[in-house]
């Protein structure tokens, strides 16, 4: 395992950007990834609105308020919200052939490694359920969320379904933020700033979510970090992937709370989240706005930087 803190990296190379300069060419990728998603998007979008009966007949009268209104609860609906999971694919591919035709990076730099990806893909998936659990636990303990049994909402097929979308979601933000951006960066500066600079981003691209405090923008920012960090010391893209789906995945779809803002769609279990506990269910925003993700997060980074520098402590005085 390498040094990440004092040795550089295969990335760092000399070919780099100037901090600006890549943050520049990041928002252009990401406006081209955003474009590409749209275009996905569309032909859905569109089936789903000419569709239904009700706007086809507002549209035709011109009856703006009604049309508006039905779009409203199109893109509040889980077909809608399936198809901005699976748009995501735009973002995996897109991100991929900026990396590989342009940077000139390989597929292992990006962090697809084939070595052990499947046991590498089990274990990130446990680690985000497990995280978001402990995060659900202190919760409930604390008394600011309860559940409420089986939720009405539960089907199973609708649950696959939110699960391959999820897959695909997590993994797209990773590619973006852990493979490409940190990797970039990563190739000029050390990978301290790369992480601080990846994750900074990672949190700012969830700055339009409904709900949004500033405790939530600092557990964005926490799990930017800890995911770089797993990233960075499990040499692949596949562990923080799987982590990232599977706790986007459990949060509203198992155990029914907001996920970074959205709201719950289907789910096997129905929970409250008490008002007057807020600051540590995390509110509208659901538990990544609240303490108790805070605590998981800032234990998790503590754990890793404590394994990492003993690693480094005992590497020192190998002879």
């Amino acid at each position: 395992m390498k040094d990440f803190f004092e040795a550089p990296t295969e990335l760092r190379k000399g070919q780099g950007w100037n901090l600006f300069v890549e943050l520049l060419v990041f928002v252009l990728v990401f406006a081209v990834v955003t474009f590409g998603e749209m275009l996905i998007m569309l032909p859905g979008q569109m089936l789903m609105l000419y569709g239904n009966d009700t706007y086809t007949e507002a549209a035709a009268a011109m009856d703006l308020t009604k049309a508006v209104e039905i779009m409203t609860e199109v893109m509040s609906s889980n077909g809608y919200l399936l198809l901005m999971l699976f748009a995501n694919i735009m973002m995996i591919v897109i991100v991929l052939l900026f990396c590989g035709v342009l940077q000139k990076r390989s597929m292992e730099s990006v962090g697809f490694v084939r070595e052990n990806a499947g046991r590498e893909y089990l274990l990130g998936a446990g680690c985000g359920f497990l995280m978001f659990s402990a995060s659900v636990l202190i919760c409930v303990v604390t008394g600011t969320l309860r559940f409420e049994g089986i939720s009405a909402s539960a089907n199973a097929g609708l649950l696959l379904l939110f699960f391959a979308g999820y897959l695909v979601q997590g993994m797209a933000e990773e590619v973006l933020c852990r493979g490409y951006l940190l990797g970039s960066v990563a190739r000029r500066y050390s990978l301290p700033v790369a992480i601080l600079t990846n994750s900074l981003v990672f949190a700012l691209l969830h700055s339009f979510n409904a709900g949004l405090s500033a405790l939530a923008l600092l557990n964005l920012t926490l799990f930017g970090i800890f995911a770089s960090i797993c990233y960075v010391r499990r040499g692949n893209l596949w562990f923080v992937g799987a982590m990232h789906s599977v706790w986007n995945f459990v949060q509203g779809n198992v155990y029914g709370v907001q996920v970074s803002g959205m709201s719950k769609t289907v789910s096997v279990l129905d929970s409250v989240s008490t008002a007057e506990g807020s600051l540590i269910n995390g509110g509208a925003f659901g538990l990544e706005g609240g303490l108790a993700v805070t605590v998981v997060y800032g234990t998790g980074i503590a754990v890793l930087l404590i394994l990492q520098f003993r690693e480094n402590r005992s590497r020192s005085v190998q002879p």
